[in-house]
């Protein structure tokens, strides 16, 4: 069940102007509208979940197909991997409450301030490997 206010859930299920940028049958990837760096992509689940902390071990599958499914975007625009950031920001530091894994490239070209919201190992962000660790820790 979605609630009636989630812009992520409008924007999944083409109720939003937003211009998706890949479609499968459980994400939808679009542009981030704060880019952090130059490619700043978001994969959002097509079933709402509030954010990483309401998912379990059952919900691992779920993350690293996210993960693999925003790289092979990447890979498909010819954007680098290698210089790459994928992650989730951890309630409260959450803007959209609603699961979502940011794809940031490169990430040396990141400035100052993103390196800090974006900073893997943070109480706040989680990289992909270590959303996946903390679920299979659950």
């Amino acid at each position: 069940m979605s609630p009636t206010n989630c812009i992520f859930c409008d924007i999944s299920s083409g109720k939003s102007e937003t211009i998706l940028e890949c479609e499968t049958d459980e994400f939808v990837i679009f542009k981030d509208i704060r880019p952090a760096s130059k490619h700043h992509y978001l994969i959002v689940t097509k079933e709402h979940f509030d954010s990483l902390k309401v998912l379990d071990k059952s919900h691992e599958k779920m993350v690293l197909c996210m993960e693999e499914t925003l790289k092979s975007f990447f890979k498909s625009k010819g954007i680098s991997t290698t210089d790459a950031l994928f992650g989730f920001h951890i309630p409260p530091f959450i803007s959209v409450k609603h699961l979502h894994m940011h794809g940031i490239s490169p990430r040396s070209e990141m400035g100052f301030l993103a390196r800090l919201i974006f900073k893997p190992s943070a109480p706040w962000f989680k990289c992909a490997k270590e959303a996946q660790a903390y679920l299979n820790g659950k």
